[in-house]
Protein backbone atom coordinates (compact mmCIF):
# COMPACT_ATOMS: atom_id res chain seq x y z
CA UNK A 1 0.00 0.00 0.00
CA UNK A 2 1.05 3.50 -1.55
CA UNK A 3 2.32 5.87 2.03
CA UNK A 4 0.99 9.98 0.76
CA UNK A 5 2.65 12.65 2.65
CA UNK A 6 1.13 16.25 2.88
CA UNK A 7 3.85 19.08 3.30
CA UNK A 8 2.70 23.05 3.62
CA UNK A 9 5.65 25.49 2.75
CA UNK A 10 5.80 28.55 5.50
CA UNK A 11 8.17 31.66 5.68
CA UNK A 12 11.19 29.66 6.82
CA UNK A 13 11.38 27.03 3.42
CA UNK A 14 10.46 29.91 1.30
CA UNK A 15 12.74 29.61 -1.84
CA UNK A 16 13.98 26.37 -1.37
CA UNK A 17 14.72 23.55 -3.96
CA UNK A 18 11.96 21.41 -4.03
CA UNK A 19 14.70 17.99 -2.83
CA UNK A 20 16.14 19.88 0.05
CA UNK A 21 12.75 21.18 0.96
CA UNK A 22 11.46 17.49 1.24
CA UNK A 23 14.82 16.06 2.17
CA UNK A 24 14.83 17.95 5.23
CA UNK A 25 10.49 17.30 6.28
CA UNK A 26 11.77 13.24 5.50
CA UNK A 27 14.58 12.16 7.54
CA UNK A 28 13.76 8.87 6.90
CA UNK A 29 14.62 8.77 2.82
CA UNK A 30 17.84 9.16 0.85
CA UNK A 31 17.48 12.39 -1.20
CA UNK A 32 18.51 10.45 -3.90
CA UNK A 33 15.57 8.37 -4.09
CA UNK A 34 13.79 11.86 -3.15
CA UNK A 35 15.28 13.04 -6.45
CA UNK A 36 13.81 9.86 -7.96
CA UNK A 37 10.40 10.27 -6.69
CA UNK A 38 10.27 14.21 -8.24
CA UNK A 39 11.19 12.66 -11.67
CA UNK A 40 8.85 10.26 -11.43
CA UNK A 41 5.98 12.49 -10.67
CA UNK A 42 5.00 11.12 -7.32
CA UNK A 43 5.53 14.77 -5.77
CA UNK A 44 3.00 17.18 -6.54
CA UNK A 45 2.80 20.79 -6.03
CA UNK A 46 -0.23 22.53 -5.81
CA UNK A 47 -1.63 18.82 -7.50
CA UNK A 48 0.85 19.60 -10.43
CA UNK A 49 3.88 17.11 -11.45
CA UNK A 50 6.53 16.75 -13.34
CA UNK A 51 9.15 19.16 -11.74
CA UNK A 52 13.09 19.02 -11.47
CA UNK A 53 14.34 18.42 -8.04
CA UNK A 54 15.74 21.85 -7.70
CA UNK A 55 12.54 23.87 -8.74
CA UNK A 56 12.65 26.66 -5.78
CA UNK A 57 8.86 26.56 -3.74
CA UNK A 58 7.36 29.25 -2.44
CA UNK A 59 5.59 30.53 0.30
CA UNK A 60 2.42 28.43 0.90
CA UNK A 61 2.86 25.10 -1.43
CA UNK A 62 1.17 22.42 -0.93
CA UNK A 63 3.20 19.15 -1.48
CA UNK A 64 2.20 16.17 -2.09
CA UNK A 65 4.80 12.78 -1.73
CA UNK A 66 3.11 9.56 -2.87
CA UNK A 67 5.96 6.53 -1.72
CA UNK A 68 4.92 3.74 -3.32
CA UNK A 69 5.66 0.10 -1.38
CA UNK A 70 8.51 -1.40 -1.90
CA UNK A 71 8.65 -3.77 -5.01
CA UNK A 72 9.21 -7.92 -4.19
CA UNK A 73 12.99 -8.62 -5.26
CA UNK A 74 13.15 -10.86 -8.49
CA UNK A 75 16.63 -11.63 -7.73
CA UNK A 76 16.71 -15.24 -7.40
CA UNK A 77 18.49 -16.26 -3.89
CA UNK A 78 21.94 -17.63 -4.13
CA UNK A 79 23.18 -20.63 -1.77
CA UNK A 80 26.44 -19.26 -1.14
CA UNK A 81 28.56 -19.59 1.91
CA UNK A 82 29.33 -16.11 3.19
CA UNK A 83 32.03 -15.47 5.28
CA UNK A 84 30.47 -12.52 7.56
CA UNK A 85 32.51 -11.12 10.53
CA UNK A 86 30.06 -9.25 12.16
CA UNK A 87 26.43 -9.03 11.62
CA UNK A 88 23.57 -7.29 14.12
CA UNK A 89 20.14 -5.64 13.33
CA UNK A 90 21.47 -2.90 11.45
CA UNK A 91 24.42 -4.23 9.55
CA UNK A 92 26.52 -7.03 8.00
CA UNK A 93 30.26 -6.93 7.82
CA UNK A 94 31.26 -9.55 5.45
CA UNK A 95 34.78 -10.33 3.94
CA UNK A 96 34.25 -10.64 0.36
CA UNK A 97 36.40 -12.87 -1.48
CA UNK A 98 38.05 -11.96 -4.82
CA UNK A 99 36.27 -13.57 -7.84
CA UNK A 100 32.58 -12.41 -6.14
CA UNK A 101 30.59 -9.69 -8.09
CA UNK A 102 28.67 -7.46 -5.99
CA UNK A 103 25.40 -7.45 -7.74
CA UNK A 104 23.60 -8.12 -10.31
CA UNK A 105 24.77 -6.51 -13.79
CA UNK A 106 25.40 -6.93 -17.25
CA UNK A 107 26.62 -10.98 -17.76
CA UNK A 108 26.27 -12.13 -13.99
CA UNK A 109 22.49 -11.87 -13.01
CA UNK A 110 22.73 -14.80 -10.32
CA UNK A 111 25.76 -15.55 -8.46
CA UNK A 112 26.43 -12.39 -7.29
CA UNK A 113 26.88 -11.11 -3.60
CA UNK A 114 23.49 -9.66 -2.96
CA UNK A 115 22.46 -12.93 -4.66
CA UNK A 116 23.71 -14.20 -1.79
CA UNK A 117 22.08 -11.80 0.89
CA UNK A 118 18.96 -12.05 -0.43
CA UNK A 119 19.11 -16.12 0.59
CA UNK A 120 20.91 -15.31 3.85
CA UNK A 121 18.89 -11.81 5.10
CA UNK A 122 15.26 -13.21 3.84
CA UNK A 123 14.45 -9.67 2.45
CA UNK A 124 15.97 -7.95 5.61
CA UNK A 125 17.88 -5.29 3.69
CA UNK A 126 17.39 -2.03 3.08
CA UNK A 127 15.66 -0.78 -0.28
CA UNK A 128 17.24 2.23 -1.10
CA UNK A 129 19.93 0.83 -3.45
CA UNK A 130 17.24 -0.09 -5.64
CA UNK A 131 15.93 -3.73 -6.72
CA UNK A 132 19.27 -5.10 -8.10
CA UNK A 133 21.33 -3.61 -4.94
CA UNK A 134 19.27 -3.95 -1.53
CA UNK A 135 21.92 -3.00 0.85
CA UNK A 136 24.62 -2.20 -1.29
CA UNK A 137 26.48 0.35 0.58
CA UNK A 138 29.43 0.54 -1.29
CA UNK A 139 31.38 -1.75 -3.58
CA UNK A 140 34.40 -3.58 -4.17
CA UNK A 141 35.49 -4.52 -7.60
CA UNK A 142 35.00 -8.53 -8.54
CA UNK A 143 38.70 -8.92 -8.34
CA UNK A 144 39.19 -6.95 -5.12
CA UNK A 145 39.12 -9.18 -1.64
CA UNK A 146 37.93 -7.46 1.70
CA UNK A 147 35.62 -5.82 4.06
CA UNK A 148 32.34 -4.84 2.95
CA UNK A 149 29.33 -3.08 5.05
CA UNK A 150 26.02 -3.54 4.18
CA UNK A 151 22.61 -2.23 5.56
CA UNK A 152 19.88 -4.45 6.96
CA UNK A 153 17.54 -1.40 7.21
CA UNK A 154 16.80 2.33 5.26
CA UNK A 155 17.74 4.12 8.03
CA UNK A 156 21.66 2.22 8.47
CA UNK A 157 21.61 2.47 4.69
CA UNK A 158 21.04 6.65 4.89
CA UNK A 159 23.50 7.10 7.64
CA UNK A 160 26.30 5.01 6.34
CA UNK A 161 25.57 6.50 2.68
CA UNK A 162 26.39 10.06 4.34
CA UNK A 163 29.11 8.96 6.14
CA UNK A 164 30.69 7.63 2.69
CA UNK A 165 30.07 11.24 0.98
CA UNK A 166 31.45 12.84 4.05
CA UNK A 167 34.42 11.37 3.93
CA UNK A 168 34.32 10.03 7.30
CA UNK A 169 34.69 6.39 6.70
CA UNK A 170 38.22 5.19 7.57
CA UNK A 171 38.91 2.32 4.74
CA UNK A 172 42.41 1.05 4.03
CA UNK A 173 43.47 -1.31 1.32
CA UNK A 174 46.77 -3.59 0.93
CA UNK A 175 48.24 -4.10 -2.44
CA UNK A 176 50.94 -5.11 -4.25
CA UNK A 177 52.43 -2.97 -7.25
CA UNK A 178 55.35 -3.10 -9.48
CA UNK A 179 58.49 -1.18 -9.01
CA UNK A 180 58.64 1.24 -6.37
CA UNK A 181 56.52 4.24 -5.48
CA UNK A 182 58.08 7.90 -5.43
CA UNK A 183 58.12 9.36 -2.93
CA UNK A 184 57.28 6.28 -0.88
CA UNK A 185 54.63 8.21 1.31
CA UNK A 186 52.08 10.60 -0.44
CA UNK A 187 49.12 11.86 -1.65
CA UNK A 188 47.89 11.14 -4.79
CA UNK A 189 45.06 14.13 -6.16
CA UNK A 190 42.99 13.76 -9.67
CA UNK A 191 39.91 13.46 -11.55
CA UNK A 192 38.83 9.99 -12.62
CA UNK A 193 36.63 9.93 -15.79
CA UNK A 194 36.05 7.15 -18.60
CA UNK A 195 38.70 6.75 -20.90
CA UNK A 196 37.59 7.27 -24.53
CA UNK A 197 40.17 4.68 -25.74
CA UNK A 198 38.95 2.05 -23.71
CA UNK A 199 35.55 2.54 -22.06
CA UNK A 200 35.88 -0.11 -19.84
CA UNK A 201 39.08 1.78 -18.11
CA UNK A 202 38.69 4.86 -16.13
CA UNK A 203 42.26 7.14 -15.96
CA UNK A 204 43.33 9.62 -14.17
CA UNK A 205 42.18 13.50 -15.73
CA UNK A 206 43.55 17.14 -14.39
CA UNK A 207 40.17 18.54 -16.78
CA UNK A 208 37.32 16.46 -15.95
CA UNK A 209 35.56 13.94 -13.84
CA UNK A 210 34.88 13.07 -10.44
CA UNK A 211 37.39 14.02 -7.82
CA UNK A 212 39.46 11.21 -6.18
CA UNK A 213 42.03 11.35 -3.43
CA UNK A 214 44.30 8.35 -2.51
CA UNK A 215 46.73 8.81 0.55
CA UNK A 216 48.94 5.90 -0.13
CA UNK A 217 52.43 4.61 2.09
CA UNK A 218 55.19 1.64 1.61
CA UNK A 219 55.07 -0.77 3.59
CA UNK A 220 58.11 -3.35 1.94
CA UNK A 221 59.87 -2.70 -0.96
CA UNK A 222 61.07 -6.45 -2.60
CA UNK A 223 63.89 -6.04 -4.51
CA UNK A 224 67.42 -7.80 -5.65
CA UNK A 225 68.41 -9.99 -8.21
CA UNK A 226 65.97 -13.41 -7.40
CA UNK A 227 63.17 -11.12 -7.67
CA UNK A 228 61.29 -8.18 -10.09
CA UNK A 229 61.45 -5.14 -8.01
CA UNK A 230 57.80 -5.13 -6.25
CA UNK A 231 56.49 -2.44 -2.85
CA UNK A 232 53.55 -3.56 -0.81
CA UNK A 233 51.47 -0.51 0.13
CA UNK A 234 49.07 0.50 1.75
CA UNK A 235 46.17 3.53 0.70
CA UNK A 236 43.90 5.09 2.20
CA UNK A 237 40.58 6.36 0.69
CA UNK A 238 39.07 10.27 1.19
CA UNK A 239 37.17 8.87 -2.20
CA UNK A 240 35.36 5.93 -3.31
CA UNK A 241 35.74 6.24 -7.30
CA UNK A 242 35.30 3.78 -9.93
CA UNK A 243 38.67 1.78 -9.86
CA UNK A 244 40.32 4.43 -7.80
CA UNK A 245 43.40 2.11 -6.31
CA UNK A 246 44.34 0.55 -9.67
CA UNK A 247 43.91 4.25 -11.76
CA UNK A 248 45.93 5.79 -9.41
CA UNK A 249 48.90 3.51 -9.02
CA UNK A 250 48.80 2.85 -12.85
CA UNK A 251 49.38 6.71 -13.08
CA UNK A 252 51.92 6.76 -10.45
CA UNK A 253 53.62 4.01 -12.83
CA UNK A 254 53.13 1.25 -10.27
CA UNK A 255 50.42 -0.79 -11.71
CA UNK A 256 48.62 -3.70 -9.45
CA UNK A 257 50.60 -7.33 -9.62
CA UNK A 258 47.80 -9.34 -11.64
CA UNK A 259 45.65 -6.52 -12.59
CA UNK A 260 44.84 -7.65 -16.50
CA UNK A 261 42.92 -4.37 -16.76
CA UNK A 262 45.24 -1.89 -16.57
CA UNK A 263 48.85 -3.44 -16.35
CA UNK A 264 49.70 -2.46 -20.48
CA UNK A 265 52.06 -4.94 -20.68
CA UNK A 266 52.70 -8.40 -19.99
CA UNK A 267 55.82 -8.79 -17.21
CA UNK A 268 58.49 -11.18 -18.42
CA UNK A 269 61.20 -12.03 -16.42
CA UNK A 270 64.52 -14.81 -17.17
CA UNK A 271 66.78 -14.48 -13.54
CA UNK A 272 64.54 -14.97 -10.93
CA UNK A 273 63.16 -17.79 -8.93
CA UNK A 274 61.24 -19.90 -10.81
CA UNK A 275 58.45 -20.97 -7.91
CA UNK A 276 58.13 -16.89 -7.64
CA UNK A 277 57.43 -16.88 -11.26
CA UNK A 278 54.91 -18.90 -11.19
CA UNK A 279 52.92 -17.29 -9.07
CA UNK A 280 53.29 -13.96 -10.36
CA UNK A 281 52.45 -15.51 -13.82
CA UNK A 282 49.91 -17.32 -12.53
CA UNK A 283 47.52 -15.01 -9.74
CA UNK A 284 43.90 -14.35 -11.31
CA UNK A 285 42.88 -11.43 -9.29
CA UNK A 286 44.52 -8.01 -8.97
CA UNK A 287 46.72 -8.11 -5.85
CA UNK A 288 44.03 -5.35 -4.08
CA UNK A 289 42.48 -6.22 -0.56
CA UNK A 290 40.43 -3.94 1.51
CA UNK A 291 41.90 -4.74 4.91
CA UNK A 292 40.26 -2.54 7.24
CA UNK A 293 36.86 -0.71 7.70
CA UNK A 294 35.98 2.36 10.64
CA UNK A 295 33.03 3.67 11.00
CA UNK A 296 30.33 5.27 13.66
CA UNK A 297 27.67 2.45 13.68
CA UNK A 298 24.43 3.84 12.57
CA UNK A 299 22.41 2.72 15.44
CA UNK A 300 24.69 3.22 18.40
CA UNK A 301 26.64 5.93 17.14
CA UNK A 302 29.88 4.71 18.65
CA UNK A 303 32.49 3.89 16.47
CA UNK A 304 33.56 0.46 15.01
CA UNK A 305 36.75 -0.95 14.00
CA UNK A 306 37.18 -4.04 11.68
CA UNK A 307 39.82 -5.33 10.26
CA UNK A 308 40.77 -8.73 8.20
CA UNK A 309 44.46 -10.48 6.99
CA UNK A 310 45.49 -10.46 3.09
CA UNK A 311 43.34 -14.35 2.20
CA UNK A 312 45.98 -17.16 1.74
CA UNK A 313 46.69 -17.01 -2.28
CA UNK A 314 48.14 -13.02 -1.27
CA UNK A 315 49.47 -14.53 2.13
CA UNK A 316 51.15 -17.01 0.08
CA UNK A 317 53.09 -14.66 -2.51
CA UNK A 318 53.95 -11.86 0.28
CA UNK A 319 55.89 -14.76 2.27
CA UNK A 320 57.57 -16.08 -0.63
CA UNK A 321 58.96 -12.77 -1.63
CA UNK A 322 59.91 -11.88 1.97
CA UNK A 323 61.44 -15.19 1.75
CA UNK A 324 64.00 -14.56 -1.26
CA UNK A 325 64.42 -11.11 0.02
CA UNK A 326 66.87 -12.29 3.25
Amino acid sequence: MKKIIKLFVDDQDSNKRLDIFISSKITDMSRTRIKNLILDGSAKVNDKINFEPSKKISLKDNITIEIPPPKKTLIKPYDYDLEIIFEDNDIIIINKPAGLVVHPGAGNTDNTLVNALINYCKGSLSTIGGELRPGIVHRLDKGTSGLLVVAKNDNAHINLSKQFNNHTINRKYEALVWGTLRPQKGTIKSYITRSNRNRQLMEASFIKGKSAVTNYKTLEIFQNNKIPTLSLIECKLDTGRTHQIRVHMTYKGSPIVGDKLYQKKKKIFKKIDIELNSMIKNIDRQFLHAKSLEFVHPLSYKKVHFEITLPIDLLKLVKKLRNLSK
